[in-house]
């Protein structure tokens, strides 16, 4: 039950105005704030869908036949440890805080830098840049990242990230320099203390494994395959289905944003198949997706190909969105599995500052709920997974990111060319099963979306969608 406080937060978030196509100045880079070591003063001097959705599963007690993927979760684990020597993250286990009073209480203070942020983000959409810096500094000095309250935390990193924006108007450009390895590890932490990306995973692995029925000869096309948490449990349930009469051959191409990093996710995933006594194949590509070549991808005529695409804004690794939607089309999958976050990434500033500001929100709430304010994982994860995403949102995208056009709408575009197949009743189990292992928090819902997608919530906020398509020309029967 919300406190009266938190009641008015939420209300003053949903009051913000539809956004409206305002003059703005595009920017086409941005620049990254390096995290204050903890209890340092914040640096002042640095510059949705509205389609009704239907609960399919809230927090209810249900019995689960186990299967091979939810086996394949549970005892993968060991196979990723031995062949992951050189991995740096904390894999401690992380406490979750559960019970009455969770979330952190929204003061006056709180509902203040909401007010403050708003208003900050209109003179920004209109150009008043004098206005939006004065604010800034004002926000900056009353705001920070290690606050009590999750409101307050969220502020200083959209103040942050507003800040790059005025700079990038005022200077011209401010190129961002990215540590991937930096944020791959601050990834693998998300994943440990969050249920977001074990959805994305659990949902499409199930959709993908009740594709392959009959399938000996697999492609795998992973447009952004990061660090490959996603395929050891598919690798170990593909594993678990071979008879001594038939053989299997898997082979994944991997996207991504440099080669020594495909290079390390390839040898974890290689050494993990081997083990499994799985035939195995792994093709690196270092590129774009909007610049890839069909021929790049060596596809054989008689191989079952499945395409795979976690997409967030940590980074621009797609190029323009025609030329990716297009390469999909191209490929002809069996199945394509798409997992979006729930917001806008096009158009004009202040209807991406409007949407992020309700979504990041959320995030920031739901991680509050589950651990403390001091928590060192929360605050790597916020400052290198959400921070950056929120500042190539807001300092960097855009309907267009360095003269490349974007979808406001990805699933929209999608059913231009291809056919939405509901996602089974299995994806929704395993779904829902992973949330109940993750905590007993009650915030989170699965409720299931147009077409057949399944949405992951917290409190009344789409957060992640996870969808299934294929060509028009045969679409899977999943059951």
């Amino acid at each position: 039950m919300e406190n009266e406080e938190e009641y008015e937060y939420r209300n003053l978030l949903m009051s913000f105005p539809s956004p409206m196509k305002l003059g703005r100045l595009e920017v086409v880079n941005g620049c990254l704030l390096q995290p204050p070591h903890p209890h340092e003063p914040w640096d002042s001097e640095f510059p949705s869908s509205s389609t009704s959705t239907t609960p399919i599963l809230h927090n209810q007690a249900f019995n689960l036949q186990c299967n091979e993927l939810a086996y394949s979760v549970d005892h993968v684990n060991h196979l990723q440890e031995s062949s992951a020597d050189d991995q740096t993250v904390n894999g401690d286990e992380v406490q979750v805080y559960v019970g009455n009073g969770r979330s952190k209480d929204v003061d006056d203070h709180g509902l203040t830098l909401i007010s403050l942020l708003f208003e900050c983000g209109v003179a920004i959409s209109v150009d008043n840049l004098v206005e939006a810096h004065r604010m800034l500094l004002e926000l900056t000095q009353m705001a920070s990242p290690y606050g009590q309250s999750s409101a307050e935390r969220v502020v200083t990193y959209f103040a942050a990230a507003m800040a790059s924006r005025v700079m990038n108007s005022i200077l011209g450009i401010c190129s961002p320099l990215l540590n991937y390895k930096s944020i791959n590890n601050s990834f693998q932490l998300f994943y440990n203390i969050s249920p977001f990306i074990k959805f994305a995973h659990l949902a499409s692995n199930q959709t993908i494994l009740e594709s392959l029925t009959q399938c000996d000869l697999i492609h795998i096309i992973d447009l952004d395959i990061m660090q490959g948490l996603q395929w050891p449990p598919l690798l170990q349930a593909l594993a678990m289905r071979m008879d001594n009469n038939r053989s299997r051959h898997v082979r994944i191409t991997a996207v991504g944003t440099t080669m020594e990093l495909l290079l390390d996710t390839g040898k974890r995933l290689s050494d993990i198949a081997r083990q499994l006594g799985l035939s195995f194949e792994y093709n690196p590509i270092a590129i774009k997706v909007g610049k890839i070549d069909a021929s790049m991808l060596k596809l054989q005529r008689s191989e079952t190909v499945v395409v795979n695409w976690v997409r967030h804004c940590l980074y621009d690794g797609i190029g323009a969105d025609w030329k990716t939607i297009g390469l999909i089309q191209q490929l002809g999958p069996k199945v394509f599995t798409f997992v979006e976050q729930d917001m806008c990434y096009g158009g004009a500033f202040l209807d991406r500052f409007v949407s992020s500001l309700h979504y990041y929100s959320a995030i920031f709430d739901s991680l509050g709920a589950c651990l403390r304010s001091d928590d060192s994982n929360r605050n790597q994860v916020e400052h290198n997974i959400l921070y950056r995403e929120i500042n190539n949102i807001l300092a960097i995208g855009g309907s267009s990111r360095s003269g490349e056009e974007k979808f406001r709408e990805w699933r929209s575009e999608l059913r231009k060319c291809l056919m939405e197949v509901p996602m089974s009743a299995n994806s929704m189990a395993q779904a829902w099963l992973m949330l109940n292992m993750h905590s007993n928090n009650q915030g989170f819902s699965l409720v299931q979306g147009e077409g057949g997608s399944l949405k992951l919530r917290w409190k009344d906020t789409s957060l992640y969608t996870a969808s299934s398509w294929t060509c028009s020309n045969g679409v899977v029967a999943l059951n």
